[in-house]
């Protein structure tokens, strides 16, 4: 009789967090309220394209969410989200006019002139 083993293999996360971006989830979780376990990623429906990038604290974890440990703290993905994420690169990008996440995302088809919204 053969014995039979099986082998579990990471799976790679849905999003590729660049360090500017772990660092920024960093500084997020040093300031965060009190409860806050995590800084989540969710595609609400809005704007003129469908869908937007939205980044918030988060309290509790959702069953179907998606974690990811940081060195600076845990970050999820909305489970609904991830279907419109997987590949996708999340960054954080700063000058010296603005500051916020930019994303990388293999599967928008097209987005709205202002860049606030995408199609999948």
């Amino acid at each position: 009789m053969t014995e039979t083993t099986t082998k579990t293999r990471a799976r790679p996360a849905a999003v590729i967090l660049t360090p500017s971006a772990e660092q920024r989830i960093a500084d997020l979780m040093a300031q965060a309220p009190e409860g806050t376990i995590g800084v989540k990623l969710s595609t609400p429906k809005r704007g003129c394209s469908g869908l937007a990038y939205s980044v918030d604290y988060v309290s509790e974890e959702a069953k179907f969410d998606e974690k990811i440990a940081t060195p600076g703290g845990t970050f999820y993905i909305d489970g609904a989200s991830v279907l419109y994420l997987v590949g996708s690169t999340m960054d954080w990008v700063e000058d010296d006019f603005t500051a916020g996440f930019v994303f990388a995302n293999p599967n928008a088809k097209g987005s709205c002139g202002c860049g606030e919204s995408f199609t999948v």
